[in-house]
């Protein structure tokens, strides 16, 4: 007898209904458009840095391999990459392999020149009134990002823009662990103020830092909030699509290679950051030991097991999330796959009792949160499973050489 589960009516009807679901997409939100300035600074900074030298040297490539950038780094006095994070800010601050507290001094040189425009820009009466606001609001930001407390491993301000902020000491973490966020993350959200604070990308990774810090207090953690890919506006067909995370997972993998010293690393991937963890899981490197996914479309895979990694794969979805309300399908390219909180999936699926919504999965008090902190840094043992796996640590113990 064949199950209506398995029928090929079923798989119509649900081919049928991914198909209804774009359709919607169209008509309600459009294809993605990206506004792009006049003027690419960062395209304009890597054609000089092409044709620019130190000590009578060729510069190397930008995108060489990060151990070769690395090499070339050493090679260098302190002055010398001073020079060349004050010289060439937007390219040095996105160099991997380039040593990270450069990056840090270039990135904060970049976001003052990026300040500067748009200070200019907010009194060009030549642009509309919601141009002017806009500047403003950029201009605000470049400001906030400015503050002295705080670093930045990648910025590019073209386009909706890009970047990467570091929370703790990422030279001598004993554990890192990267925030990936979803859908909408810009300049202009990367973080929030107000009663929503945890749902932007700052506030995300700032909430599991101190979280961190409290679930295993001898480990030195490392947390970045990695807001540095082209994410979908909205819920249209970018979000509906992979295009978008299979280039994202080419950026993630590069950092992750260039992350400095041996420490451990773990990924957790919010909405659709997680089908970008998901289309990244085969490439990245070994020191990748935990892929955590909250709020997830789908992994682009019909299990765990096809994601080709040996790192931990960890699932949770609250019970007030509308994510669950989206069908779990592919069909000619189109949705991610899988419900990852689904059992016949094989994640291990984790409590986040407490969390409270979409983005509620990093506020503190939450078992969310406390289970990503205790991955995060190697306490498996203190993780909450959900009701439906109660054995979801089970063969996963509490990373001693911490």
């Amino acid at each position: 007898m064949t199950s209506f589960d398995s029928s090929p009516t079923l798989t119509a009807w649900r081919a049928l209904l991914a198909l209804a679901v774009v359709f919607v997409m169209l008509a309600t939100t459009g294809w993605t458009a990206v506004h792009q300035r006049s003027a690419d600074s960062r395209a304009l900074a890597l054609a000089s840095w092409a044709k620019g030298s130190i000590a009578g040297q060729p510069l190397p490539e930008a995108d060489a391999p990060p151990y070769k950038l690395a090499h070339f780094f050493a090679t260098l006095t302190a002055a010398q990459r001073a020079q060349l994070a004050d010289r060439y800010p937007l390219v040095v601050g996105n160099l991997n392999g380039a040593p990270v507290t450069t990056r840090y001094r270039a990135n904060r040189r970049a976001i003052g020149q990026a300040s500067a425009v748009e200070r200019k820009r907010v009194h060009d009466s030549r642009l509309s009134a919601a141009g002017r606001a806009e500047a403003q609001h950029r201009l605000d930001r470049f400001r906030s990002m400015l503050a002295k407390d705080r670093h930045f491993l990648a910025f590019d301000p073209s386009g909706r823009g890009l970047a990467a902020e570091v929370f703790g000491d990422l030279d001598r973490a004993d554990r890192i662990s990267l925030v990936v966020p979803g859908v909408d993350t810009t300049l202009l959200t990367l973080e929030r103020t107000g009663a929503k604070t945890n749902a932007a990308p700052v506030g995300m990774a700032k909430s599991l830092y101190a979280a961190e810090l409290a679930a295993r207090p001898q480990v030195r953690p490392a947390v970045i909030a990695w807001a540095d890919y082209t994410t979908p506006v909205g819920i249209g067909m970018d979000a509906a699509l992979g295009n978008l995370a299979r280039r994202g997972a080419v950026r993630l993998d590069a950092l992750v290679r260039a992350l400095p010293g041996p420490a451990p690393v773990s990924l957790f991937c919010h909405s659709y950051g997680s089908v970008l963890c998901g289309v990244a899981a085969s490439r990245l490197p070994g020191r990748v030991e935990d892929i955590a996914v909250a709020g997830s479309p789908g992994m682009r895979a019909d299990n765990a097991a096809q994601l080709h990694t040996r790192a931990h794969v960890w699932a949770m979805r609250d019970s007030g999330d509308w994510i669950e309300d989206v069908p779990n399908l592919e069909f000619g390219g189109l949705g991610h796959g899988a419900d990852p909180v689904d059992h016949d999936f094989g994640a291990r699926v984790v409590s986040a009792d407490g969390a409270v919504g979409h983005s509620g999965y990093f506020e503190p008090g939450t078992e969310s949160l406390d289970n990503f902190a205790a991955i995060g840094v190697g306490a498996y043992t203190s993780v909450t499973c959900a009701p439906a796996d109660h054995t979801c640590n089970d063969g996963v113990y509490t990373n001693t050489t911490a």
